[in-house]
C-alpha cells in the first residue's frame, strides 16, 4: 500500500496494483481500474516514486523469504561443438 493525502489533509492508503493512471490536471488525480478517482496533494512524480518504492520493497522481501535455489551438483552446461 502507498500513503497519499487528500486535499483536506487526511491521509489514506491506496493499493498501487489498482492504479490505472495518475495525471496532473493541475491537481493530481489518481484513477483506479474500477473508476474511482482521488484528488491528492502529492505530485505525479511523488506518486510514481511511491509506487516504484513499494514494488521494489515487495521484490526485496520476496528475495529474503525465498532466496534463489542453489545449483544442483552434477548438472553442468555442455558446450555444443557442432555449431
Amino acid at each position: 500500500m502507498i500513503a497519499v493525502t487528500r486535499r483536506n489533509g487526511t491521509c489514506f492508503a491506496l493499493n498501487p496494483d489498482l492504479i490505472e493512471r495518475v495525471e496532473a490536471t493541475p491537481d493530481t488525480v489518481i484513477t483506479l481500474v474500477g473508476g474511482s478517482r482521488y484528488v491528492v496533494t502529492e505530485t505525479v512524480d511523488q506518486v510514481v516514486r511511491e509506487v516504484r518504492d513499494f514494488r521494489a520493497a515487495v521484490l526485496s522481501a520476496a528475495d529474503v523469504v525465498r532466496p534463489a535455489p542453489a545449483p544442483r551438483p552434477g548438472l553442468h552446461a555442455v558446450p555444443d561443438t557442432d555449431l
